[in-house]
């Protein structure tokens, strides 16, 4: 729990900090961003404003890990050090950062809206999502638990949901493939929601600080501990290392939210929302918990729903559409909210979703105890 607030309380204070000199830095550089001339008239204003925010948080969260392991040994020479399974997830994360800081590169050097292609975008993702999927089904522990498992999950690994029924090599073909649809699925989520000041910062800091509780209490009951709770233990690997990386997310996006609220002075960018919804799909894979990641980011399927179903209404109709504008919260721009409005209505419900999610995570636990 002491690294815990150490990781925490650093990325905090280092986002707090690096955030408004990356600002400037952009700034001097005229690093802005570029808006849709489809979207809001609103949002015009917003031209020129910073982007690549993202940067300052990746970079955040990768110092603050670092150095709390660094400090934890310092204190105690034979504390663990950084796990399999977070570096692993950290990996996902920067890998993905990278594959948006290319996207938001281009479309500030290009002078467009517009970065990279969705092809060369997919392969991208893809090249970066195999990598982690193959990874996650290595690197065991002393008790053969790997970070990641061929069977699918809800709170925990389900048995008769194996993907490797046909055989090891066709499970991990299986994984790599089921993997890459939980990881580009919330890259894109993410993506979708980061559209008004705020909104995928506030929602991401509720889902992160889930899987904080959620990696602490899977460490607290895990197989094999002290206080093995019988059938309801957990065979997840570096639980509390997990739970470490999540708060350290966490608190530096309360630093970066500080400067992205409305009105932002810096922007995420693809940088951000890709790092942000790769991380987010590395817990639900790593913790175990893949399906239930579907109710814990509720508000990120809801608004990547609203997008499929404006597109197919659009095709299916012939040009008619089913809301104002998709993304959903442009929809309620569009309505007369106010853009303050749409984004603390917004986090109310991504919240409710985060608390529907922990309750179904702990009730499992107290049915099968």
């Amino acid at each position: 729990m002491i690294a815990l607030l150490i990781g925490a309380g650093l990325a905090l204070i280092l986002a707090l900090v690096g955030t408004p000199l990356f600002i400037r830095l952009l700034v001097r550089k005229r690093y802005g961003q570029f808006i849709r001339d489809d979207g809001p008239t609103s949002h015009h204003t917003k031209r020129g404003t910073p982007t690549m925010g993202g940067t300052v948080v990746v970079g955040t969260v990768v110092a603050s890990y670092g150095l709390t392991h660094l400090v934890m040994w310092l204190l105690n020479p034979d504390s663990a050090g950084p796990s399999a399974s977070s570096l692993i997830l950290l990996f996902l994360m920067v890998g993905m950062g990278l594959v948006g800081f290319l996207d938001d590169f281009i479309k500030i050097s290009r002078q467009r809206s517009l970065g990279l292609n969705a092809k060369a975008k997919l392969i991208l993702q893809a090249a970066v999502g195999i990598i982690f999927a193959i990874m996650a089904l290595n690197f065991p522990n002393s008790a053969g638990i790997t970070p990641a498992s061929t069977q699918i999950s809800l709170v925990r690994d389900i048995p008769w949901l194996d993907l490797a029924f046909g055989g090891t090599v066709l499970g991990a073909i299986l994984f790599v493939l089921w993997s890459n649809l939980i990881v580009t699925a919330a890259t894109n989520g993410v993506n979708l929601t980061d559209g008004l000041d705020g909104l995928a910062a506030g929602a991401a800091i509720m889902v992160f600080g889930a899987y904080t509780l959620m990696g602490i209490w899977q460490s607290n009951q895990a197989c094999g501990s002290a206080k093995e709770a019988g059938s309801g233990c957990y065979t997840v690997r570096d639980p509390m290392d997990l739970a470490l990386l999540a708060a350290i997310i966490s608190a530096a996006l309360v630093g970066f939210l500080w400067w992205n609220t409305s009105p932002a002075k810096i922007f995420m960018g693809d940088t951000g929302s890709l790092a942000i919804g790769g991380a987010v799909a590395g817990f639900a894979i790593l913790s175990r918990t893949e399906l239930l990641l579907g109710i814990i980011g509720g508000l990120f399927v809801i608004i990547t729903l609203s997008v499929i179903i404006q597109v197919g209404y659009f095709k299916a109709t012939g040009g008619k559409r089913f809301f104002k504008m998709a993304p959903l919260q442009h929809h309620f721009e569009l309505k007369g909210w106010q853009e303050v409005t749409v984004v603390v209505r917004f986090w109310i419900l991504g919240g409710l979703f985060v608390a529907a999610g922990l309750g179904i995570f702990y009730a499992e636990w107290v049915v099968l105890l």
